[in-house]
């Protein structure tokens, strides 16, 4: 099978995963190459801009995020692999190219879906995404460790907002791993980053320290109590809560966006529908032991979820 896989630049090689901190739509992408390959397909990744050298025509041709890659790719197949909220399709610059393509239109899941404008055409799929290596690895039962809560996501997808409510959260530490270069150091992103980063820094009982590539976020969510996410409504899957829970942690979120997909409520986790729900959740997986060390191992019977060849297979049925 020859599969054309195109995304926005820059050019994230398929063995960066474990190299640097990646955002989520990037470390997918590159998961799904990998995989591609790894099943010994034909595989052509194209950076939009790039001058690579396209085949005339494949049997699948997927375009990451937004349509008007289309552009630039041979005859097929055509799938757009959404990402974002898609309510961006409604504007012409993006609906045009689409209604030309008629691609199938993936999505990660239910919430997800949701938000397709209803009157675009083509068929629909859901596939959710898998986590990446070293989360996919066996995670053993561990004692409760001390109260050190985790955010992993970006910085502006709350951590504000949760750097305000810890004083009234108020035990133990909680530990930040947030910041641009997840997304190769846009300066855009950067500049916006910078004040609440900033200001969660100055919030006592908050540290925030700079992404770290996934085997050693690993080790961090390993020697953590929980993750703690008031989530948003741009989350369509929220890779750092599926990783969280691959590693056995417990995590308290609010209801919004798709984070609640993540969590299986009142047994790997708790997903409050108010602030003042979600300090006490937090609180409650901070100090009890034996409630922690229950959605710990809940966690770990639940497991990983789908693999990245399970998500390639559904791919390559769409062809």
């Amino acid at each position: 099978m020859r599969i054309v896989l195109a995304n926005e630049g820059p050019r994230i090689e398929a063995d960066a995963v474990g190299t640097r901190p990646l955002g989520g739509a990037e470390t997918a992408v590159a998961l799904l190459a990998q995989e591609f390959t790894r099943r010994g397909l034909d595989l052509t990744l194209h950076f939009e801009g790039e001058a690579t050298a396209l085949p005339a025509r494949a049997d699948l041709v997927i375009a990451a995020r937004v349509p008007r890659l289309f552009r630039e790719l041979p005859e097929g197949r055509r799938v757009l692999w959404l990402h974002n909220p898609a309510r961006y399709l409604r504007k012409p610059r993006h609906a045009l190219p689409l209604l030309r393509a008629r691609p199938v239109l993936v999505t990660l899941g239910p919430h997800h879906a949701a938000t397709v404008p209803w009157w675009l055409p083509g068929p629909r799929a859901q596939i959710p995404l898998a986590v990446a290596p070293p989360f996919d690895e066996p995670t053993h039962e561990r004692t409760p460790p001390a109260p050190v809560a985790l955010f992993t996501s970006n910085p502006m997808r709350g951590l504000d907002a949760l750097a305000a409510l810890w004083p009234r959260i108020g035990l133990g530490e909680l530990h930040a791993y947030s910041g641009a270069a997840t997304y190769g150091g846009d300066t855009r992103i950067a500049d916006r980053a910078a004040p609440i980063l900033a200001q969660a820094a100055a919030t006592a009982g908050v540290r925030v320290f700079p992404p770290v590539a996934r085997a050693e976020l690993r080790q961090k969510l390993l020697a953590a109590r929980c993750m703690l996410y008031l989530g948003d409504e741009g989350e369509t899957f929220c890779l750092a809560l599926a990783e969280a829970q691959a590693a056995g942690l417990p995590c308290v979120v609010m209801n919004r966006g798709a984070v609640a997909e993540r969590i299986s409520d009142g047994a790997t986790g708790i997903v409050a529908r108010s602030e003042a729900q979600f300090i006490e959740a937090s609180r409650h997986i901070l100090s009890d032991d034996t409630a922690w060390l229950a959605m710990h191992r809940a966690a770990l019977a639940r497991g990983p979820g789908p693999s990245w060849g399970d998500v390639a297979a559904r791919f390559e049925a769409l062809a």
